[in-house]
């Protein structure tokens, strides 16, 4: 995947582990993304998504005991494309959202940097595509 998709996109990162959270934002400043905020619960995150823009996310399905499908519902809502992330595997999605994409954790830059420009890639081919901007 190209990692040039992501220059100068805007990423929220919902996730409530500091270290993962601060793993997730710096990996996406190394991609080149120009703005990265971060959000640890659902109701910073819907804050978040108003306040926008964001070009894509990346969605922990548990925040701190509270399932994350609120926001994956907003980011459909707004447009922003975004991918799940779990320690549970594919498993730990619903069924509702089993077709969205899923980083299962641990996972590593690359695999960020390919499911990350997956999900701006459609933009890319059709610019006239509803986008967050």
């Amino acid at each position: 995947m190209d990692d040039q998709l992501l220059t100068g996109k805007r990423v929220l990162v919902v996730e409530d582990e500091m270290l993962v959270m601060m793993a997730i934002e710096d990996m996406c400043a190394d991609m080149g993304c120009t703005s990265v905020s971060s959000a640890a619960t659902v109701e910073q995150a819907l804050a978040m998504i108003d306040d926008g823009p964001f070009d894509l996310a990346t969605l922990d399905v548990n925040l701190n005991g509270d399932r994350s499908y609120a926001v994956a519902d907003a980011l459909g809502a707004h447009g922003i494309p975004f991918a799940f992330s779990t320690g549970y595997g594919d498993h730990g999605v619903s069924c509702d959202y089993r077709h969205r994409p899923v980083l299962n954790k641990p996972y590593n830059s690359r695999q960020l940097t390919e499911v990350l420009s997956a999900l701006l890639a459609p933009l890319a081919v059709n610019p006239a595509a509803p986008s967050a901007t």
